[in-house]
């Protein structure tokens, strides 16, 4: 074969690979084919759709003339049929959009199929969340005991129940966080609602299957894959009974009752691709019984109940316990017993369709230090990767990151405030930096956290000669 031929065969290659990259759309519905299905080509380079044709062809059948009335319509007087070739030069040449690239799925790190043991999920959470061992080891076992009763054989007539979580803990303490990296880890579809949006059904709010409509969302519209899924239901503290109220508790007592039925397992009919039953859109049934529910809540005040319970046992006698002597107890949400929930406003269904309870720590100054630069997704590698783009290494002080922690300490909203502290002080560093090419390190100080004093600049020529010394 000559050069001229390779050439020749290498651009046919080129354009058919080029064409393929793009897809036709509908001259009329503009639907891309993707959509809309094979495309149906008429003369003048235009691409219509099958459904488009097919609306034609109805509205021409219902039309009150008939076929033969518009072949002869070309001989009555000052009526002629349009000729799409005249219209040529005002038809679209390339009637075509760019194909969605296909995001490519990476291999999930933990397979359920292969159901991993529990310390191996463990171990998978420690990469990503500092501390709450107590609180990693609970939901390793529970999320491995569920994955074996999903897959579990029923016919022995054992059915194992399911393990369904409730997390007690401050904010920010990372109960969120956990449930996504949980979620991550195995592959699994997540839905993560908040029940202050819950009401009772016929009531401005969603209703308690918009839950699964979410999970159904999530797994892509695939039943299967979502009834193998997790639902997270943040601030479940805030359908607590409310107290004292002569009103209808329409986002409260009534939510628990109406969840009973998902936490335990039921048939669920959801619309598919909408969070409203009334949309005009095809119902789909559910099945909960295999879907892990977890609970998360802050609960505040919950603590005072606690403190009332822990004094009550020994508040009597020459050995009676200070009052006070709770008060300083970081975690006294460790303490937490089911009467104490139900005391707050939980309904005792609620609670007995929640059998794993546990509680997370309160964050200490030595924790959120090793939340700064531990975790595989630490914010101080964030910045450094920031940097790094722009060819700046970037380095923190011990004691401006115990700076950071103690001042993310006093804001009292746990590992939250980390962000907000160094988003601060970050600010002038990546507006200064790019300036300067020759900047080759920057070091954050304790001063220059503090606010009395700036960062430690590096330049490239010190640095290449401490790397050749």
């Amino acid at each position: 074969m000559s050069e001229q031929d390779m050439n020749n065969v290498t651009e046919e290659i080129t354009e058919e690979v080029k064409e393929d990259e793009y897809e036709q759309i509908c001259y009329m519905c503009r639907r891309p084919e993707s959509v809309a299905g094979k495309m149906i080509q008429i003369p003048g380079n235009i691409c219509i759709c099958q459904d488009c044709m097919q609306r034609t062809f109805d509205t021409m059948n219902s039309a009150p003339f008939s076929m033969d009335d518009m072949m002869n319509m070309s001989k009555m007087p000052n009526i002629s049929m349009i000729n799409l070739s005249d219209l040529q030069g005002f038809m679209p040449q390339q009637q075509k959009i760019k194909k969605k690239k296909k995001e490519k799925k990476e291999k999930p790190v933990l397979d359920i199929h292969a159901i991993p043991a529990p310390h191996k999920i463990k171990a998978s959470l420690d990469e990503h969340v500092v501390g709450q061992e107590h609180a990693k080891k609970v939901m390793s076992v529970a999320v491995y005991n569920h994955y074996k009763r999903v897959m579990s054989d029923v016919n022995d007539g054992i059915e194992i129940e399911k393990s369904n979580m409730l997390m007690i803990g401050p904010t920010g303490s990372g109960k969120t966080y956990m449930v996504k990296t949980l979620a991550r880890l195995l592959d699994v579809p997540l839905a993560i609602t908040d029940a202050t949006s819950l009401t009772e059904a016929g009531y401005i709010g969603d209703d308690i299957e918009s839950v699964v409509s979410k999970l159904l969302a999530a797994a892509d519209n695939d039943v299967e894959r979502a009834e193998q899924g997790i639902i997270f239901i943040d601030e479940i503290d805030k359908i607590a009974k409310k107290k004292n109220t002569n009103q209808r508790d329409v986002s409260g007592e009534s939510v628990q009752q109406g969840m009973l039925k998902l936490l335990e397992g039921a048939e669920v009919e959801v619309p598919v691709g909408a969070s409203s039953k009334n949309a005009m859109v095809p119902m789909v049934t559910v099945n909960t019984k295999n879907i892990l529910f977890i609970c998360g809540g802050a609960f505040p005040d919950l603590e005072e109940i606690i403190k009332e319970r822990l004094n009550k046992a020994a508040s009597i006698g020459f050995k009676a316990d200070l009052k006070d002597k709770y008060d300083k107890e970081e975690n006294l949400l460790s303490k937490v017993q089911v009467e104490d929930i139900r005391k707050y406003g939980m309904i005792p269904e609620f609670l007995g369709r929640l059998p794993i309870i546990f509680s997370l720590e309160a964050l200490t100054e030595e924790m959120l230090v090793r939340i700064l630069v531990e975790p595989k997704n630490a914010i101080t590698k964030q910045y450094q990767k920031l940097l790094g783009m722009d060819e700046v290494k970037l380095e923190f002080q011990q004691e401006a990151l115990e700076a950071i922690a103690k001042k993310a300490k006093e804001k009292k909203v746990g590992a939250r405030a980390l962000r907000a502290i160094i988003e601060e002080f970050m600010l002038d560093i990546m507006y200064e930096i790019p300036k300067d090419d020759n900047i080759g390190m920057v070091t954050v100080t304790e001063a220059y956290v503090e606010g009395t004093g700036g960062p430690m600049i590096t330049m490239r020529g010190c640095l290449e000669l401490e790397a050749k010394s």
